[in-house]
């Protein structure tokens, strides 16, 4: 008899993350459980109310990556209720505008998008079981081929997600003093931190690939494409971007079936591993 699978999608109450974690229920068993995370417990508990009653049980969770804590008090949860869990999407995000200033916001930006992601990788990768997948939802703005050579040494070649988060700590202690926008740093602060969300999955990687291919896991970070949402038409025309709902099937793909071993620790869109350096 199949041990009942277990997802976690966090930032699950609206547009992608809510895309994830409904795509999951509707692929999944009735005896499977989808845990949809966010920080508001009112909108948690809606979101979940709302999902699909076929397939899996979705499971609302109020769930703040900012929280240094939270990430290894729902993990011990979780693996108090099941032993451990089976596909891990970390998805939350803070959005920025055009209009947000970076050095007020970096604080915030940064215990969310990063030292958030770098947390959730901590607690629940010791928690997959066979054949599971922890999926960092990044971009392909996640690169070095966004950033300037003299700083590629910051990430490149890092070994361990304290390095990541120390990287991450000195790019966010630049954007608020302002020697970053006197240096290479790029202005738009989603480009270094997506670069540091590939940095940490590639660290992990390196850290777990000998067990990982043994027990048929998959760590990856993932690029979604662009997607029609409100944010996003904050930046650019996305009139004719996939919606959330679209968007979610090649994710959905690469937790749900078979994954070719070479997307092992790396960034992949649709299918296909985008080069990590120029």
């Amino acid at each position: 008899m199949m041990t009942p699978r277990v997802a976690l999608v966090t930032g699950a109450t609206q547009g992608l993350g809510l895309a994830l974690a409904e795509g999951l229920a509707r692929r999944m068993n009735a005896a499977d459980t989808v845990y949809l995370t966010g920080r508001d417990p009112g909108r948690v508990a809606q979101a979940a109310a709302a999902a699909p009653v076929s397939g899996a049980r979705v499971r609302g969770e109020p769930f703040d990556v900012a929280d240094p804590g939270a990430a290894d008090r729902l993990a011990g949860l979780l693996r108090d209720r099941h032993g451990g869990v089976d596909v891990v999407f970390g998805n939350a995000v803070m959005r920025v505008g055009p209009g947000d200033d970076p050095q007020a916001i970096m604080d915030e930006y940064t215990e969310v998008n990063n030292f958030g992601t770098t947390r959730l990788m901590r607690a629940f990768a010791p928690l997959l079981r066979d054949g599971g997948r922890l999926i960092v939802v990044a971009s392909s703005l996640g690169t070095l081929h966004h950033l300037a050579p003299v700083l590629h040494d910051r990430f490149d070649g890092l070994t361990s997600l304290e390095e990541v988060d120390r990287q991450v700590a000195a790019w966010r202690d630049a954007v608020k003093d302002g020697r970053a926008r006197a240096g290479a740093w790029p202005g738009f602060v989603n480009i270094p931190s997506k670069i540091a969300q590939v940095a940490a999955v590639r660290a992990l990687a390196e850290q777990r690939r000998a067990e990982d291919a043994r027990r048929n896991v998959l760590l990856a970070a993932v690029c979604p494409g662009m997607i029609n949402t409100p944010t996003s038409a904050l930046w650019w025309d996305v009139s004719g971007a996939p919606s959330p709902e679209q968007a979610a099937v090649s994710l959905l793909d690469l937790a749900l079936t078979p994954a070719d071993p070479a997307y092992y620790g790396q960034l992949v869109r649709f299918g296909k591993v985008l080069p990590w350096r120029p």
